[in-house]
């Protein structure tokens, strides 16, 4: 009896105050949370690393643990079932960058089908009052390792994403709108200039486009915006973004995930990583020029019996010089190779220096 009076003690103290969920941050949250210096204000507990949580979370109760994805280094899958193990009925919320979204995802369709201690992520900067803004978690039936636990959907961050997405989405295509891509350039091409990423930027746009919302009406219009954007999204590779940033305009941002960094660190002989690096925008090329060639080829039925082969696209490449480069001169740059490739005919994509 007296331990268990003990318990709740232990557990009235952690919620004491405000009656805010008890939250604890993991990582360097300089740049995962928007101000910072209020995450003791907030009543947050904060830790440098996975083994000091771990041993936090033994003694603590926390209801939210919020983890920068950045700070959990090589060993994703191991630390984040050490934590798990340390306070099994917390739910895990990742903070990542816009860059490490493939890797968020990864996670989170992993933990769907296997133990993996992952409820949700959220895209960075997050306002740390949002993180602690009173509402306790909706107790779901235990996990596999017999703990209570806390659904995804049954507390505030899973809004807060949802929200997220409405803001960096496009509403016609669902597609990242021009803010996310924009957004994402800057942050990849810092990425890129500190660790030798490469960087290739593609944009396009429906040739005539004006044709089809005057002759066809502008429902039409939307079908062939929607159309290009499934048909882009299907010839691109799954980490690559995908975004309309105006009008007909589309932009991809090909680039390394990880994994792919390392395997360029590996390649020490200069003239070897020129060439390396050479196939990058190749590879970009190859992926746009698929795109073009499937979408003047497709049959679209909604533009009537001569919908066949009547769409066409022009389209500009240029690739990250990480000597000077900024993302606004890439956008420059891809945008006067598209500007190019209209003038020249249209039906056709050009990379920056070399027309094709």
């Amino acid at each position: 009896m007296k331990k268990n009076s003990s318990q709740k003690a232990h557990n009235q103290a952690v919620t004491a105050g405000s009656g805010a969920p008890a939250v604890l941050l993991i990582g360097d949250i300089s740049g995962a949370v928007t101000n910072p210096r209020q995450v003791a204000e907030q009543g947050c507990r904060a830790c440098g690393d996975i083994v000091e949580a771990a041993a936090l979370a033994r003694v603590e109760r926390f209801e939210r643990i919020f983890v920068v994805l950045s700070s959990l280094g090589a060993h994703l899958e191991s630390s984040l079932k050490a934590l798990q193990q340390a306070s099994p009925g917390s739910a895990i919320i990742l903070l990542a960058q816009m860059y490490e979204e493939p890797i968020a995802r990864r996670l989170l369709c992993s933990a769907k089908s296997s133990s993996m201690p992952v409820d949700d992520y959220l895209i960075c900067p997050v306002d740390v009052k949002s993180l602690t803004n009173g509402t306790a978690l909706v107790k779901v039936p235990p996990r596999q390792t017999g703990q209570v636990g806390f659904g995804r959907g049954d507390y505030p961050e899973a809004r807060i994403r949802e929200l997220q997405r409405l803001a960096t989405e496009d509403d016609l295509t669902g597609l990242k709108n021009r803010r996310y891509v924009r957004e994402f350039l800057r942050q990849i091409i810092e990425r890129a200039k500190k660790e030798g990423l490469r960087v290739t930027l593609f944009l396009f746009d429906i040739d005539n486009f004006k044709h089809y919302n005057d002759t066809y009406g502008h429902n039409v219009g939307d079908m062939v915006l929607k159309q290009a954007a499934v048909m882009m999204r299907r010839c691109c590779r799954a980490h690559d973004v995908v975004g309309r940033i105006g009008g007909d305009e589309f932009a991809v941002i090909f680039w390394d995930l990880p994994t792919q960094v390392n395997k360029n660190k590996e390649v020490n002989n200069k003239a070897e990583r020129r060439r390396a690096d050479a196939g990058h925008p190749s590879e970009a090329l190859f992926i746009s020029e698929r795109f073009r060639s499937q979408i003047s080829s497709a049959d679209f039925s909604f533009l009537g019996y001569e919908g066949k082969g009547v769409l066409t696209v022009s389209g500009g490449l240029a690739s990250f010089s990480p000597d000077t480069m900024t993302a606004r001169d890439l956008l420059e740059q891809a945008d006067r190779a598209m500007l190019e490739a209209k003038r020249s005919g249209k039906n056709q994509i050009y990379l920056v220096g070399k027309p094709k």
